[in-house]
């Protein structure tokens, strides 16, 4: 278990403010944020690269804020790789083993067990120079598997990488938490954490807004913007109206949304999925309790359908399947109704 607690750190302009949060023993642990947040600030803290002006780390129970760098026990992959070039990817592999007490043979049989569990054992004898960015990232990735990690800490592994590559890392990643290995990751690509993480925190100008396990905070976001960074459509900032017998949510241009909520009237933010909002070629009868008219405003298509983007007196994303979207001939232009559910509004206190 890795336990960050009250890390702070003044670097230059920038600063951590009391960084907390720990990672259990098997998590695929994510930090979550913008370029600048504090990611790799936070990372290189751990690994020792860098001492806090104030906090403290214990990885499993034991203190580590000030202990050498090749006595916390912890391996540490860099974004841009970090591998000797004058090395070959057996010499790469096994350079953090040579100032332990493994003979010879038993660095090789360590060396070849994590190159074959990571698909590059045919490349040992072969240099950096002639390796592709998925080969490369995955000699990082050995470099520090093979000392056999308390915790294993991953900078942006697959921001360098094309689409392709990146599925193939992930599905490797995937592999070795499965193993058993407890990871902490930083990324900027909410996708990234949403397919790998078990917990996720969000860092936003060096301080942790909100944590919790993927789907609390894809589908719950406390704040405007972990709602924004997140991908989060149609996000509205609105007012909780329970004055009267029904609850509304009402838009700052006095649009009104049946809402289910047992908030306290205040100022906040809605949020309505797009997947939760239906549409209609006409006026329908559902159970529904808000329905508007609207004009569809663009249309895009993707792997799993059509998302428009239709103005109903405010900006709002729906999805259609493509056999919908020709049937009822919703093209760029036509009028058409929108239907959400008042359970599928989620009220964002301010």
């Amino acid at each position: 278990m890795l336990e960050v607690e009250k890390i702070s750190k003044v670097y230059g302009n920038f600063s951590l403010n009391e960084v907390s949060f720990t990672v259990g023993k098997g998590d695929y642990f994510i930090l979550l944020g913008e370029s600048g947040a504090g990611k790799s600030l936070v990372l290189e803290t751990i690994a020792g690269l860098i001492l806090p002006d104030a906090g403290s780390i214990r990885l499993n129970g034991q203190e580590i804020t000030r202990v050498r760098i090749q006595q916390r026990g912890i391996g540490m992959v860099f974004q841009d790789h970090a591998v000797f070039p004058h090395l070959t990817v057996g010499g790469n592999l096994a350079y953090s083993l040579h100032s332990t007490r493994l003979n010879r043979e038993n660095r090789r049989a360590k060396v070849l067990a994590v190159a074959s569990e990571l698909g590059i054992a045919g490349l040992l004898d072969r240099h950096p120079a002639t390796l592709s960015g998925g080969e490369m990232q995955r000699v990082a990735l050995g470099r520090a598997l093979v000392q056999e990690p308390a915790i294993l800490l991953l900078d942006e592994p697959l921001s360098s990488l094309d689409a392709k590559l990146r599925t193939d890392l992930r599905r490797l990643l995937r592999r070795i938490h499965r193993s058993g290995r407890t990871i902490l990751h930083v990324t900027h690509d909410y996708t990234e954490a949403l397919s790998l993480g078990t917990r996720i925190a969000v860092i936003h100008k060096g301080t942790i807004i909100q944590e919790g396990i993927p789907g609390e905070v894809f589908n719950h976001p406390k704040s405007e913007f972990v709602a924004h960074f997140i991908g989060a459509r149609n996000f509205f900032p609105a007012r909780l109206d329970t004055a009267g017998p029904l609850t509304h949510a009402i838009l700052a241009n006095g649009i009104k949304f049946r809402i289910l909520s047992n908030l306290d009237t205040g100022e906040g933010y809605v949020m309505i999925r797009p997947e939760d909002v239906l549409v209609s070629a006409a006026s329908v009868q559902t159970s529904a309790t808000n329905s508007f008219p609207a004009t569809i405003v663009d249309v895009v298509r993707y792997a799993g359908g059509m998302e428009l983007t239709l103005d109903a007196g405010f900006e709002v994303q729906a999805l259609v399947t493509p056999e919908s979207y020709q049937n009822m001939q919703l093209t760029i232009g036509n009028e058409c109704w929108i239907h959400f559910k008042a359970s599928a509004i989620q009220f964002i206190p301010e």
